[in-house]
């Protein structure tokens, strides 16, 4: 596969998952067309050597797996399919001066000034009650902008070009249509109503959603020369992007290759799907077995957590470690941070350092400015539950947490070929 077909492939991928639940679905697409089987959580699993098979968790969150010797131990490789984002309130209808406008609730650490004055829409999961009273499922993305939030106009704030404060209660509640005066809308029954124009008869009232707004401008490569891929959500669907498809492409050498992508990353981790939660080491179990089988087969194991970096901004050079400052298409970045903010230790940093060599791959490091604090990622919250050497390694990227966000054109691909290597590791080269 080319540069340029990997990169037209991420984009559809980029565009066509919108929330969690979206791009899970999407790589389920993908994963039952490469011959993965599905497993269900209710039911005992059989797994064969080679065989070849994914799992789900509220649809948010997948671990796909090929399977190996167990004695081999596991090549993995860790991402989040959660973006920060304006979620939609339970009961959001607001009415006001003939507008009607839906309440949200800030999702992770969003950068809220570019959210302003962008086409948007909705996507989500909507539950409700079929004709026959049954409780049902679907997903939902109304595609077309359906709303905005306007910026006041400059006349009306003389200095907010010296620094507005945006208040996340008042000032970003999107405008989706006027109503006719004395009028009011319920979003239940609009939600409805597009369930039925999306071809899903059956619904007959709507009774809880799980909804998001996202941006309708597609993903891109842009730049004179081509340089950068431009989307919202690249931290972190580009990771499950690179995963997915190394996955899906590594030759099997004997040793399980597996992909997990957890939901919930963004604001903590700590669910059901996310990676303090029980979901990777329950489907480590099935697979091995507990206690000893379980910490042996770890011991031969290793996790790459695949996460976005921060690349050095020409404009905010300042805000880096002049000996640690990433480049956009200079490859995938080596994280590390003394206080454990990140998993990576010098085994795993130099096990990854040989395999790139190895194969002519570019590698940076990151370290943030020690007057700065340190984001995270779920490297150590992964480790801390299962004990198994982890790395921490990201894509460089600017304006993480925007609502559009721009990384390098050559990165992610260079990545996947580096990650397919990994998979394909019989042994890990370890310190002797």
């Amino acid at each position: 596969m080319s540069k340029e077909h990997f990169n037209q492939e991420l984009i559809q991928f980029l565009n066509a998952s919108a929330t969690p639940y979206h791009g899970v679905a999407t790589m389920v697409a993908k994963l039952q067309k490469a011959g993965f089987q599905p497993l269900s959580e209710s039911e005992s699993w059989s797994l064969k050597e080679g065989g070849k098979y994914y799992v789900t968790r509220n649809e948010s969150s997948i671990i796909a797996f090929t399977m190996g010797k167990p004695e081999r131990g596991a090549r993995m490789v860790g991402a989040h399919t959660d973006s920060p984002c304006l979620k939609v309130k339970p009961q959001p209808e607001l009415s006001r001066h003939s507008y009607f406008q839906l309440g949200v609730e800030v999702y992770g650490g969003v950068l809220l000034n570019p959210w302003f004055d962008r086409d948007l829409s909705l996507a989500g999961r909507v539950q409700y009650l079929n004709h026959q009273q049954l409780l049902c499922h679907q997903l939902i993305n109304f595609k077309r902008p359906v709303a905005i939030i306007p910026s006041l106009a400059i006349h009306l704030d003389r200095e907010v070009n010296s620094g507005r404060a945006v208040n996340p209660q008042t000032d970003i509640p999107p405008v989706l249509c006027q109503l006719v005066d004395g009028k009011t809308a319920d979003f239940r029954d609009l939600l409805k109503q597009e369930l039925i124009d999306q071809g899903h008869s059956d619904c007959q009232e709507v009774i809880e959603f799980d909804l998001s707004f996202h941006d309708t401008q597609s993903a891109a490569v842009i730049g004179l020369n081509h340089d950068f891929i431009a989307s919202a959500r690249l931290d972190n669907l580009l990771s499950c992007y690179v995963g997915l498809e190394s996955l899906i492409h590594h030759q099997p050498s004997g040793a399980t290759a597996l992909l997990v992508c957890n939901d919930h990353e963004e604001v903590g981790s700590v669910s059901t799907t996310g990676a303090q939660g029980p979901f990777l080491k329950s489907v480590l179990e099935r697979m091995y077995g507990t206690g000893e089988s379980l910490t042996r087969a770890m011991d031969r194991s290793m996790l790459i957590s695949t996460d976005n970096a921060h690349g050095i901004h020409p404009n905010y050079a300042s805000k880096h470690d002049d000996h640690h400052a990433p480049k956009l298409n200079y490859g995938a970045v080596i994280k590390v941070n003394a206080n454990q903010r990140y998993a990576t230790n010098d085994e795993t940093a130099a096990i990854y350092r040989t395999l790139c060599q190895g194969i002519g791959s570019k590698v940076q490091h990151f370290v943030t400015r020690t007057d700065m604090a340190c984001g995270s990622t779920i490297g150590p919250l992964t480790a801390g539950v299962l004990g198994v050497r982890t790395l921490d390694l990201g894509l460089p990227t600017f304006a993480m947490h925007s609502i559009r966000e721009l990384a390098g054109s050559e990165d992610a691909f260079e990545l996947c070929k580096t990650l397919s290597h990994f998979m394909a590791l019989t042994e890990l080269p370890l310190t002797k």
